[in-house]
């Protein structure tokens, strides 16, 4: 079985997304961020080394998305910086940790990640949310290059999800993931055999989301326990080799006139729908 972590692209060393024409940072603006996902310190750091907010430099301009700037005044072609500058005070003023890195704070965070994490290392930030993750994980076949799949990716991030498993193609679109697989297990297997076999030898309940004959509506299922929750491709949906891994397969019940959602709107639904019946 082929399992290893996956890297991001377009991207560059520190993990600030970089626009493949324009060459500068790509605006990340989380939408519906609460103030209140608070985390504590990484593993022997303290509160007081986190970067204080009152200190940090306010942000040169932030991405429409976070509608700090109206995006009728952001001009074509405009870059749009988003995150924090140097640490201010200079190198004296740096804060105590290991959990920062050096050359951020000499010059910037613009990454697209929670306030909280600024500063830190890649590695300091996997570890503290390898520490908080929920016990569901996330697969997606990947038979034809999904563009969908960096934005499970990120909802996945966003959500708390253990892994996330690529089933098929080892090459996927990392645009729309924003960078979020660095922070988190991503694994690849190179059939539906080698992904049921890592499942089941974990005990995970394999359950399909897919719209199809003889599915059960989403909200009919409880949806409790540790859960490996498997998405199909956009067009095809869950491959019939997978649909009959499945333990069941469950649909998102729909109200108007399409035959179907987008699969990464359905897999941020679906992920919502474990989170609310078990945390």
């Amino acid at each position: 079985m082929s399992a290893e972590q996956e890297g991001a692209n377009g991207v560059d060393p520190k993990g600030n997304v970089v626009d493949g024409e324009a060459g500068g940072p790509v605006g990340a603006g989380e939408a519906g961020a609460s103030a209140e996902n608070t985390v504590p310190a990484a593993s022997g750091t303290s509160a007081e080394s986190a970067p204080p907010t009152d200190l940090a430099p306010p942000v040169e301009h932030t991405s429409p998305a976070n509608l700090a700037i109206p995006a009728d005044l952001v001009e074509p072609g405009e870059q749009v910086s988003v995150g924090v500058g140097p640490w201010p005070g200079g190198r004296e003023a740096w804060p105590k940790g290991d959990h920062y890195d050096p050359e951020l704070l000499e010059h910037g965070d613009r990454r697209n990640v929670e306030d909280q994490y600024r500063y830190w290392t890649v590695e300091a930030i996997s570890a503290d949310i390898a520490a908080r993750t929920l016990p569901f994980e996330v697969a997606i076949e990947n038979l034809g290059h999904d563009f969908n799949i960096g934005s499970i990716v990120r909802t996945a991030n966003a959500l708390g999800a253990r892994r996330v498993h690529i089933v098929g193609r080892r090459r996927w679109n990392r645009r729309g993931a924003m960078v979020t697989d660095r922070y988190m297990q991503v694994v690849h297997h190179e059939d539906v055999a080698a992904f049921i076999a890592d499942c089941r030898g974990r005990g995970l309940d394999v359950v399909g989301i897919d719209n199809t004959e003889g599915s059960l509506p989403i909200e009919s299922d409880d949806l409790r326990g540790e859960v490996c929750v498997v998405f199909g491709e956009e067009s095809a949906g869950l491959s019939e080799q997978m649909r009959a891994e499945c333990s069941r397969v469950l649909h998102i019940t729909q109200r108007g006139s399409t035959r179907s959602m987008n699969v990464g709107h359905a897999a941020a639904i679906a992920m919502w729908a474990w989170v609310k019946a078990n945390v």
